[in-house]
């Protein structure tokens, strides 16, 4: 196999693993906490950013396949992988979830009211949108919602 190949995989390898311990703290401590109905696959999946991920993988692969130095390439990779596993503390991830979910301040109208608050999770086919009227969370079809 050829170094460059081996690179490519294995910089993938290791951001998958990132990026699966950072939605699983986020899912546990965010989505679950609010009882958000999303499976584990669609927030990973809907909320990958490739370019992010493409960069990551380049970054990592380099470090374990070229870079000359394996002292200085185990503690990056132990350094991302306990900042990363650090969200499957409940406060961590709850803040994390929070910090690439809301959006403040938003407004949504459908057929019959407005609804002003901060959207905490928005899905493929529904919005979960935080009420500041009614102090609650509600979950609105983006069907039914005007644009």
């Amino acid at each position: 196999m050829s170094k460059v190949l081996q690179a490519f995989l294995s910089g993938i390898f290791f951001t998958f693993i990132l990026d699966f311990f950072l939605f699983l703290g986020i899912k546990l401590h965010y989505i679950d906490f609010y009882e958000i109905d999303v499976y584990y696959n669609i927030l990973f999946a809907d909320h990958q950013c490739i370019i992010l991920y493409a960069l990551v993988s380049a970054f990592l692969g380099y470090m374990t396949t070229y870079y000359s130095k394996p002292k200085h390439t185990a503690l990056v990779l132990a350094s991302l992988f306990t900042a990363v596993l650090l969200t499957l503390i409940p406060p961590i991830g709850k803040a994390v979830g929070g910090a690439l979910l809301i959006q403040k301040d938003q407004t949504l109208q459908d057929a019959r009211y407005d609804y002003h608050g901060d959207i905490y999770y928005e899905g493929r086919e529904s919005i979960y949108i935080y009420d500041d009227e009614l102090q609650e969370l509600i979950n609105l079809s983006k069907k039914e919602l005007r644009n």
